[in-house]
Order: structure tokens, then sequence, then C-alpha cells
């Protein structure tokens, strides 16, 4: 998906859908807002990265504009940091690369900000304050709402026969070698937390797919 899109390497994007927590226990209150519930206080709630801190997640390898890269990226609104994990649009972009750079990432963005207001918009239960106290229930609750939420565009798209052969999902299943071994120590730790969050990663990035996505234009301009 990301590479029709011109983001090679790229995982998704990410995004903050604020939903009421009406029955958080009073000894838990403030630890998953921290005062304000903005992107960032959950950002760094989040287990998003987890496996990518604990050396548990699939390796990524891609190239963009001649440059080699090993970590996969969100991309992201002005708000989040500059990590290596997230690509973020350039503001105010100045001449026609950057502005096309900008263009297709906030198009590309535009996915998961439409999704999560499709989601609050057809199932009640989550438009609502979640009235669960436990966490792992208001995950998995989550996670029926998407999956219905596809199984329901799969039904309704066009062309769409209901003749779906679900012997063949296993052969698209992309497969990666995950490492399962001891939790590491807390230098390795902070030193893939330090790789994940380095500025100069993501202004490289950042570069590099401005000129991929401005030539990537110029040879689908030529093809037509």
């Amino acid at each position: 998906m990301g590479e029709s899109r011109g983001f090679p390497g790229m995982l998704g994007s990410i995004d903050c859908m604020h939903w009421e927590w009406k029955n958080c226990p009073v000894a838990w209150k403030c630890q998953y807002s921290r005062g304000s519930n903005s992107d960032i206080n959950v950002l760094n709630q989040s287990d998003v990265f987890t496996n990518v801190l604990n050396g548990t997640a699939p390796e990524v390898h891609y190239e963009v504009n001649r440059t080699q890269y090993h970590m996969g990226y969100y991309l992201a609104d002005g708000i989040y940091p500059e990590w290596a994990t997230f690509v973020k649009t350039i503001p105010m972009p100045q001449g026609e690369k950057r502005q096309l750079f900008a263009k297709a990432q906030e198009g590309a963005r535009k996915d998961v900000e439409r999704a999560f207001g499709v989601l609050q918009s057809r199932f009640a239960i989550i438009r609502g304050p979640s009235r669960f106290w436990h966490v792992n229930t208001m995950k998995h609750l989550m996670y029926a709402c998407i999956i219905l939420h596809n199984m329901i565009v799969e039904d309704e798209r066009d062309g769409y026969n209901g003749n779906f052969v679900y012997d063949q999902v296993d052969n698209a299943i992309i497969t990666a070698e995950v490492s399962n071994g001891p939790i590491p120590s807390f230098a390795t730790f902070l030193e893939r937390r330090g790789h994940m969050s380095q500025r100069e990663i993501h202004r490289q990035l950042q570069a590099d797919l401005v000129e991929h996505i401005w030539e990537l234009s110029k040879s689908r301009n030529n093809e037509i």
C-alpha cells in the first residue's frame, strides 16, 4: 500500500482518536492521560513501538533515493516528534518538489483520520463514553469494530460476489523472522530508543522521499 502511494517502507499512518473512559478506576486516574489527551501524551503511553524497543519487530529493509533504510515508519501530522519512525509533512512548503511531497503525505495520512471518523459514526459503542474499566476489553472492542468495518466494506464493494476463497488467505500473508529472545538489557533498550528517535534520520528520510515522489511523478507523467 505504501509503495503504491509513493512511500516505500511505510507501515501506516498514526493518529489519535479520543474515546472517553467513563468508568476509569479511581486508582488509575490520569495514568493514561497525564492530565492532557494530546497526541504526544497518548503516544508516550502507547505500546506501538514496544516490539521495536524489545527487538521483536519484523525487520524492514527498503531503499529511497538510493539510500538504504532498515526501519519502517508511520505518516504523522506536525505535532509528533522528529523521530526516524515518523514522516511528517512540510509546513508552508516552498518549491514544486516540497509542495508535491506535502500533498502526497497529507493525502495518504487522511485515510486513517477518515477511518476513525467512520468507525465512530458507524458503531455507537465507541461513539459514546467507554463503560468498561478493563483496558484489554476496550482494545478488543476497538479491534472488533475495525474487523466488522472491513467486512462491511468488503461486502459492499462494487463487483463483490460473496465467493471469498479463504484457503488463499495464508498464501497472501507476508511472513517475517521475529526474534523471541530474552528481554534486552536497559542499555540495549536505550540504544534502540535512541536510534528510533534520531532526528538526523528523520530529516534525511523526508528529504529522500521528497526526491523519490518527485521522480515518481515525472515517470508517471511521461507514461501518460
